[in-house]
């Protein structure tokens, strides 16, 4: 019979045994990354806590005096180098007056986090990024970008008064088709120049190029399945640019990019492509797909009475390839809470 070869086996351990404390490793900075974080954050509250009861004296309101932040600023760099800036010292301010309880102030969040949602003034937009950022597990990158890219106000616009305050409160939840869906869809970070001549190929291309920013676009729940997914009927082959699958809404999400304004037979042909999907790729617990047309520019009336009677859940939204006017959007916003 013969013996097991112990040296064979002894290596097999052995790499078991560095894998083990790898994890172990990883596992304990990011305990230990995370224990400095709420250390870091609970010590700039405090003493934005401080400079807002030495401003108040007293007195309910804090006046809130540059002078002071310059001194603050100078004299604590002198004492204790790198990290009070005078824009620091003015967020640790901040940070106090708009999170008054320590204990509203999430430990899952970074003071880089909290550096960039202070940076919003509207408390209603601030709540949803900041609620986001925790469902969505955004890095400080994913944030700024979302800020950047007006995501609250884009979203907001396509609802009631109501809508955006549990919109702020509870963030985006996505329970049915139209959840998912965004009008414009900003793709800034194809870094396409505006009046640069491109092909449908080309910003196909561009964005599985960048396809982790294009998710984080699409939004939470997308998982990319192909691209030029093919259909053939009637010994007649059809191609869907971009094929996804939404985890929570448990359905196919087909993607179709036009460069140029869409036209009937264009939501005709993804209309077909949901009814192919319907039948051929859906499984029994697939609920059904979504179609998404994404064009330059659209007629809203054409699109309207084309997509009016249609079975299936089909959406026709532009894109845009560089930043929304952020103010411009903030003033739309607010004249729709007045109104309603």
């Amino acid at each position: 019979m013969k013996k097991p070869n112990i040296a064979v086996k002894k290596e097999s351990n052995y790499s078991e045994l560095i894998d083990n404390i790898a994890q172990i490793l990883e596992q304990g900075r990011k305990q230990s990354y995370a224990a400095v974080n709420n250390i870091l954050v609970k010590t700039y509250w405090e003493i934005g806590k401080r400079i807002v009861e030495y401003e108040q004296e007293g007195k309910e309101k804090a006046e809130y005096g540059a002078a002071l932040l310059d001194h603050l600023s100078r004299d604590l760099k002198l004492m204790h180098g790198k990290g009070f800036s005078k824009s620091n010292v003015y967020l640790m301010r901040q940070f106090y007056l708009k999170y008054k309880k320590f204990q509203t102030v999430s430990g899952k969040l970074s003071w880089s986090h909290y550096s960039e949602l202070l940076s919003i003034e509207e408390d209603l937009a601030r709540r949803f990024y900041e609620g986001q950022c925790l469902k969505e597990n955004w890095s400080v990158r994913d944030l700024k970008r979302q800020i950047n890219s007006a995501l609250f106000h884009r979203v907001a616009l396509s609802r009631n008064k109501k809508g955006v305050v549990e919109l702020s409160k509870k963030g985006l939840a996505i329970e049915k088709a139209e959840d998912a869906i965004k009008d414009p869809y900003v793709l800034e970070f194809l870094n396409i120049p505006e009046n640069y001549r491109y092909s449908e190929k080309e910003l196909e291309q561009r964005i599985i190029d960048n396809l982790q920013m294009f998710l984080l676009e699409l939004g939470k729940g997308f998982t990319f399945v192909k691209r030029q997914f093919r259909l053939t009927l009637d010994n007649n082959n059809y191609y869907v640019d971009l094929v996804f699958y939404h985890r929570l809404l448990k359905c196919f999400v087909l993607i179709d990019l036009k460069i140029g304004k869409v036209n009937h037979a264009d939501i005709g042909q993804m209309n077909m492509y949901l009814n192919y999907f319907k039948e051929e790729e859906n499984s029994p617990e697939d609920n059904e797909p979504i179609g998404i047309i994404l064009s330059a520019e659209k007629n809203h009336f054409l699109v309207k009475y084309t997509i009016g009677g249609l079975s299936n859940k089909l959406f026709v939204s532009k894109y845009k390839l560089y930043l929304p006017d952020t103010k411009q959007l903030e003033q739309q916003l607010n004249k729709l809470l007045k109104e309603s």
